[in-house]
């Protein structure tokens, strides 16, 4: 499956769902990891529905859904176009480029047609995303261009991302986040009124440590009440994955949040 006729030396070729999927990824900059898959294994579409990916990096995250979830389509969009030419290669590697592909573009371009309904939203039965995780002007920066736009926004902040992804969802669909976790009341601020049935998901790294990561999914125009799930633990004490985070990881098991 390996081929990197076309990239520069330098860039890895690193397996997920226990090396099911071979993704190029450059040296330098964000690179993917459990969060992408984590955030693939929470959406579940069924066949021939399509999900939109926000911020699709390299691709990881659409390539994990594409693979476990046969018949779905997957569309990803990303503002560093070099990462957008590394994720369609990455689909066509993993013969998963007839339901895959990812376009160059930004979020914010997406809110300002948003503000003024020059653009049609609401085409997508899933939206998944994983945002920046910070505010640029709050952090120190990464010296490297990359690692920097894909860590700290840039022309938007996280109320106004989230605005964005719960536009792209069809009325009734989903919307599914990972993010930090002490960043969940602005993210229930910032999604409120647009979805309903949401579920809180923590992420635990070990027992007795706090979660550093969260799972929020919601449906678009619901009703139902917030739930706060039990989440998962990932790693046992000695640092090795737990038995239904392998599953996950390393075998493309969905996670549903309102069941674990």
């Amino acid at each position: 499956m390996s081929d990197q006729t076309n990239f520069e030396p330098g860039f890895t070729d690193d397996g997920f769902l226990g090396h099911r999927l071979s993704v190029l990824q450059p040296p330098k900059g964000y690179r993917a990891g459990i969060d992408a898959v984590m955030l693939a294994a929470s959406v579940q579409p069924k066949p021939d529905e399509h999900v939109l990916d926000l911020g699709a990096g390299v691709g990881v995250a659409s390539l994990c859904l594409a693979a476990r979830c046969e018949g779905a389509r997957v569309s990803g969009l990303e503002i560093q176009a070099g990462l957008v030419v590394t994720a369609n290669e990455n689909a066509r590697r993993n013969k998963l480029s007839d339901r895959v592909t990812f376009v160059e573009g930004s979020v914010a371009e997406k809110a300002a047609a948003l503000e003024t309904k020059k653009v049609a939203f609401g085409s997508f039965d899933h939206v998944m995303t994983n945002p920046p995780f910070y505010d640029r002007e709050k952090v120190w920066n990464s010296p490297d261009a990359g690692k920097a736009t894909a860590h700290a926004f840039d022309e938007l902040n996280l109320a106004v991302w989230l605005r964005v992804t719960c536009a792209m969802a069809r009325p009734k669909g989903t919307v599914t986040i990972i993010h930090r976790s002490d960043a969940l009341p602005e993210m229930l601020q910032a999604v409120q009124g647009k979805l309903g049935g949401l579920t809180a998901f923590p992420l635990w790294p070990t027992e007795g440590q706090h979660a550093s990561r969260v799972l929020l999914q919601g449906i678009k125009g619901s009703r139902a009440p917030f739930t706060m799930a039990q989440g998962l633990v990932l790693h046992e004490a000695d640092g090795s994955f737990k038995p239904h985070a392998m599953a996950i990881l390393r075998e493309g098991v969905a996670l549903s949040l309102a069941s674990a």
